[in-house]
């Protein structure tokens, strides 16, 4: 017959106590940590989302300025989430599912809505723009090309729209053309790098915090400057500037 042994008493006791209480806080600290690392480019994907969401509900109320400066933080929150995942090795199917519905959210849905979309034309004009992302996202995920897009990424013809639509105080024929340029760019079959702004030269890290610096602390007229010269160098020069070799 088996006779369990009595608790240890005294300081042996207090001793396994403390060392039990020491390892599962260990533990604990080690799984939240991994959590972390597991989710931290999904955090980034998500606030986008709600960078989208909520440029949805500003354009809906008018205030487009404010939804300029979201989708411009969207811009670089989406450059940032794949390259905190690949830095942490943390690449997952969901991870691409929610980059793609943010991207489709602040980048077609929120974007379309700059276009202020008030009359027949100019509600073909928001629809078609919405379609091409929606194409443009389709055709990237299954095109199976590493390091490289088919179609111009959608988030720079929205950091181009959002920086046109601050440099001419929402001039609807401007946008209207520029929109249709860069529906045209997006459906094109023609082939553009993965940039890899934070994982590439010190360079484009210094361009990518510049945008940061622009965006949350500049006036509007410098943050629009600067982003159109930098959405417009990757869309005339991609390989030249900014393919991954350069």
């Amino acid at each position: 017959r088996f006779c369990p042994s009595p608790p240890p008493r005294g300081l042996a006791g207090v001793f396994q106590a403390t060392k039990k209480l020491f390892l599962s806080e260990r533990a604990g600290q080690g799984w939240m940590l991994e959590f972390i690392r597991k989710n931290a480019a999904n955090g980034l994907s998500v606030a986008n989302l709600v960078a989208g969401l909520s440029s949805v509900l500003c354009s809906l109320n008018r205030q487009y300025q404010y939804s300029c400066w979201l989708l411009l933080v969207g811009f670089l929150l989406d450059l940032a989430d794949g390259a905190v995942a690949r830095r942490l090795n943390a690449c997952s199917a969901l991870g691409a599912k929610l980059d793609d519905f943010a991207d489709f959210t602040t980048f077609g849905l929120a974007t379309a809505l700059l276009l202020q979309p008030q009359g027949v034309l100019a509600g073909l004009l928001a629809i078609a723009y919405v379609l091409a992302v929606f194409a443009r996202l389709c055709f990237f995920s299954s095109a199976g090309i590493p390091f490289t897009y088919r179609g111009l990424p959608c988030p720079y013809a929205s950091s181009l729209l959002a920086g046109t639509f601050l440099l001419v105080d929402g001039n609807v024929v401007v946008l209207g053309v520029t929109a249709g340029v860069m529906i045209l760019f997006m459906l094109d079959r023609g082939f553009y790098p993965h940039d890899k702004v934070l994982e590439s030269q010190r360079w484009k890290k210094l361009v990518y915090t510049g945008g940061v610096v622009a965006v949350l602390f500049l006036p509007s007229t410098v943050a629009s400057v600067y982003c159109l010269a930098w959405a417009t160098s990757y869309i005339v020069f991609p390989f030249a500037i900014w393919s991954c070799k350069t």
